[in-house]
């Protein structure tokens, strides 16, 4: 474990280095956390791919599911680490630790309950996700072991995101990276030597992800990161309301995400399992190229939170025009490369189904054309929530998955068949990134204004 800045020299560190050094220092351990988590759901797909196009299926299927645990871990997690971060930037270190205490205990009982609705109506449940009935055996086996690691999965989220808007970005990397790297070295034992299926994948993701969160609460709890005791935990309207105001975004994001999934899957669906497997091989493709971008946006995160509460406007503007021009130049090299390897990628997860292949390579080669635009989306999001605008990055977080994209999954694959189905989400990055332009040029000019006032 590497050297810990005490509270006093990481606030001096995020409020006087360059913002560009502090950026780039921050954004490799998010990064790799980023990467690790990416492999680790692609892993799951690609070794649940060899089992049949069926199987390849209820991944897509479940992925509604995981995107509700990440919902409420986001809107917990972003919740109190943009909060804890304009508090730490007013040096109010005290107030912090029951922002902490209320965020990370919340979603355990949270956790817990939707845990036991769920295996309480895992039929239902499964055919409400978009099952098909083929896929519906694999997605319970699937899906029974997630919601049982439920509780700490969200709570895995938590503590990921408040540490990242601690400056801690190097303790919440341990805790991903470890759980990421046993969760692929587990899958292909439980899948196929313990011949345990689609379950074994997912026996194997809720262990990785139990040591994950042993790690990450230990990780909490060392240095000068803010501890998590139960008596600091403030259950309060009060306290809930300034989490929310800057965790909703991400919730309506991760929300409406997992339900555009569940449509996606239906309306995939009509066309057979190998375009639910397809759509959902794409998905996680996509998210992987994404997932760089997000781990060097959240190395911006808490350099935003911190100086933003000490009212250095400067340095929040020049930290987010750095971050936007790199990330901009990453997702250009990943749209080149899932754009020309569209075939190769498909071909790697289900070499036996041409129509797997056939189907997914149409929709990879469209979704890499409009990827770049992300960049600009997803940091514009990152700067508004962060600061703590709460109206403005919801209405980028709905915009996506629901202004867009359930409209366009809805009414395109009726109108042009499979082709809708392809063309859905480019459509709708398209028209989420002319929303962002808009609002990223309000904001960017009333933080240039309040700068400007500064130095009269």
């Amino acid at each position: 474990m590497k050297n810990e800045l005490t509270a006093d020299e990481k606030f001096r560190s995020m409020t006087e280095e360059p913002v560009e050094k502090l950026v780039i220092g921050l954004a490799v351990p998010t990064t790799i956390s980023m990467l690790i988590s990416s492999i680790y759901n692609m892993a799951d797909t690609f070794f649940v791919s060899q089992i049949s196009t069926s199987a390849s299926g209820a991944v897509g299927v479940a992925f509604p599911l995981m995107m509700l645990i990440q919902a409420i871990g986001f809107t917990l997690g972003m919740g109190s680490g943009n909060y804890i971060s304009r508090l730490l930037g007013q040096k109010n270190r005290e107030y912090s630790s029951k922002v902490l205490a209320t965020g990370f205990f919340t979603s355990i009982f949270l956790g817990t309950i939707l845990a036991i609705l769920g295996l309480l109506f895992i039929d239902p449940l499964v055919y409400a996700l978009g099952a098909t009935e083929t896929i519906a055996p694999h997605a319970k086996a699937y899906i029974r072991y997630i919601l049982i690691g439920m509780p700490f999965m969200s709570a895995s989220f938590v503590l990921n995101g408040t540490l990242r808007f601690q400056g801690s970005a190097f303790y919440a990397m341990i805790g991903i990276t470890v759980g990421g790297i046993l969760n692929i070295i587990l899958d292909p034992i439980f899948i196929f030597a313990l011949n345990m299926g689609t379950g074994g994948a997912a026996l194997a993701t809720i262990i990785s992800q139990f040591i994950s969160f042993l790690i990450l609460f230990f990780n909490s709890n060392s240095g000068s990161n803010i501890k998590i005791r139960f008596k600091d935990f403030t259950p309060k309207w009060e306290m809930y309301r300034e989490i929310l105001r800057g965790g909703l975004p991400s919730f309506y994001r991760q929300a409406l995400g997992s339900v555009a999934m569940i449509f996606l899957n239906l309306s995939a669906g009509i066309y057979g399992d190998a375009a639910i497997a397809a759509m959902s091989i794409v998905g996680r493709t996509i998210f992987f190229a994404i997932s760089v971008m997000l781990g060097i946006g959240q190395g911006f995160q808490p350099i935003c939170g911190f100086n933003y509460g000490a009212k250095l406007y400067d340095r929040v503007l020049r930290a987010f025009y750095f971050t936007a021009r790199i990330s901009i130049v990453v997702l250009l090299i990943f749209s080149l490369v899932g754009f020309i390897g569209a075939e190769t990628i498909m071909t790697v997860f289900r070499k036996d189904d041409l129509e797997v292949i056939k189907i997914g390579t149409r929709a990879l080669k469209f979704q890499s054309i409009v990827l770049p635009l992300s960049a600009w989306v997803i940091m514009v999001n990152m700067l508004v929530q962060t600061i703590g605008k709460s109206k403005e990055a919801s209405i980028i977080a709905i915009a996506r998955q629901g202004l867009f994209f359930i409209p366009a999954i809805l009414i395109l694959p009726r109108i042009i068949g499979i082709l809708g189905v392809q063309l859905s989400q480019p459509i709708a990055d398209l028209l989420t990134f002319l929303l962002a332009l808009f609002v990223g040029k309000n904001v960017l000019n009333e933080l240039k204004k309040q700068e400007q006032e500064q130095e009269r």
